[in-house]
């Protein structure tokens, strides 16, 4: 193999450990907006929700984008689907109030695990491998050096030390690499058991309260998008009248 090749086979394990480490950073900054996001938005509405009067009072909190919300409003729907004229006969929505009630909270917080878990297997996969990528370079990195000694027949500091440094720098450069990613990793699946923990307790307190309220809400969810259709309407009908 020529010097060139070896060359070419070093600079592309540089090339490599470069862009995990682009990816490695994006994540992290990604993911801690992300958990930043979710865990002020939870406050946010966790604090309008215990406020309320009573259980059909929450169902006119709507949604902000936050996992409680979207839980909550599942949950308001399964309770005010299963009641009274508005009663599905289908299959979806052939089970009693409770279990309907149950089954759509813990898809829904199956739904925000997967959510928060997107990207953990990227930052998984470089901290596994970034090591071994920064070893790949090293030993070409010392073969290139083998064969520049016995192309001049001498092992003196000049013929080593380029293809020796740049076998020492892709060792630490995976490693510099892997060490970020590694602890991101762990840091953020923390932080996913927290909030799935939190959704769990969260979850298993609506479902009491549900309970307590007859599994039943008098009033549909009232979302955003739907708080604008009504304005719109009303607008117009203000227009003609």
């Amino acid at each position: 193999m020529t010097d060139q090749n070896l060359n070419l086979i070093v600079q592309l394990a540089f090339i490599a450990l470069v862009l995990f480490s682009i990816v490695t950073w994006i994540l992290i900054i990604v993911k801690g907006f992300q958990h930043w996001r979710v865990a002020s938005r939870d406050r946010a509405f966790a604090k309008r929700f215990w406020s309320a009067s009573s259980l059909d009072a929450a169902t006119a909190l709507g949604d902000i984008a936050s996992p409680k919300s979207r839980l909550a409003s599942v949950g308001f729907d399964a309770l005010y689907v299963g009641d009274g004229a508005n009663a599905s006969h289908d299959l979806e929505h052939s089970w009693d109030r409770q279990e309907l009630l149950e089954r759509q909270l813990r898809q829904q917080i199956q739904k925000e695990y997967q959510s928060l878990e997107s990207g953990l297997a990227v930052l998984a996969s470089i901290g596994s491998t970034a090591p071994f990528v920064g070893l790949f370079g090293t030993v070409f990195g010392i073969i290139h050096a083998l064969s520049a000694i016995g192309k001049s027949a001498s092992a003196s500091i000049d013929v080593v030390a380029g293809p020796i440094g740049e076998a020492l720098v892709a060792t630490g450069v995976g490693i510099a690499v892997a060490v970020p990613a590694v602890l991101a990793y762990n840091f953020y699946v923390r932080r996913l058991k927290v909030t799935s923990a939190e959704l769990d307790s969260y979850a298993t307190d609506f479902v009491n309260l549900a309970q307590k309220n007859g599994f039943r809400v008098t009033k549909s969810v009232v979302r955003p998008e739907q708080k604008k259709n009504d304005a719109k309407v009303a607008t117009a009908a203000g227009a003609y009248a």
